[in-house]
């Protein structure tokens, strides 16, 4: 009878303990997608600034097509990467490349500088970066937790059979990408 007690204790305190583990894994997993959900929040305001301002930009700069249309198309290209965190990630740095190209227009330009829906538009676009980088470093952290929770001994056991996989990073600027070159000479 005794051993019968023991038995029950042991599978209940395993039960528990893969319970335990369990949940850990489903909250990791839902502060992963919540920090997902806030990059692709930022990174849409982003994709709606950029028209705006190539709109205003436009009125100023009628010979500067080929910038229009690389940011144009970094930004369409961004928009229907989808939700692969690596290739939006490689999507969003092409977009960040071709930003600052369209800003640098306002050297050229010096009406542009004062133009107050050019400088508010500016500003939106240099706080929505701001919080697009706060957001990556959220998502980052989050998937840091889960990826750890993922491999680590017991909790391993418990995620690989409960669909809990290693999720990627998301990197703005890979490696394989060189800094852009700004250049209106």
């Amino acid at each position: 009878m005794s051993g019968l007690i023991i038995t029950l204790i042991v599978l209940a305190l395993l039960i528990g303990g893969v319970v335990l583990i369990y949940n850990g894994l489903v909250q990791k997993r839902a502060l992963v997608q919540n920090g997902w959900s806030d990059i692709e929040v930022q990174l849409k305001r982003r994709a709606d600034l950029i028209p705006r301002l190539v709109d205003i930009v436009k009125g100023y700069a009628k010979h500067e097509r080929d910038v229009f249309r690389e940011v144009v198309e970094a930004r369409n290209a961004a928009l229907s990467a989808g939700a692969d965190v690596r290739q939006r990630g490689a999507a969003e740095y092409k977009v960040a490349a071709q930003t600052p190209k369209l800003l640098a227009l306002k050297e050229d330009y010096p009406e542009l500088k004062s133009n107050p829906n050019f400088l508010d538009l500016q500003n939106e676009l240099s706080e929505t970066e701001d919080k697009i980088e706060m957001a990556r470093r959220f998502y980052n952290g989050a998937v840091r937790e889960m990826n750890i929770k993922v491999k680590s001994v017991p909790s391993n056991f418990v995620a690989g059979p409960f669909g809990f996989h290693v999720q990627p990073f998301f990197e703005i600027e890979p490696a394989d990408y060189a800094a852009p070159d700004v250049s209106f000479d």
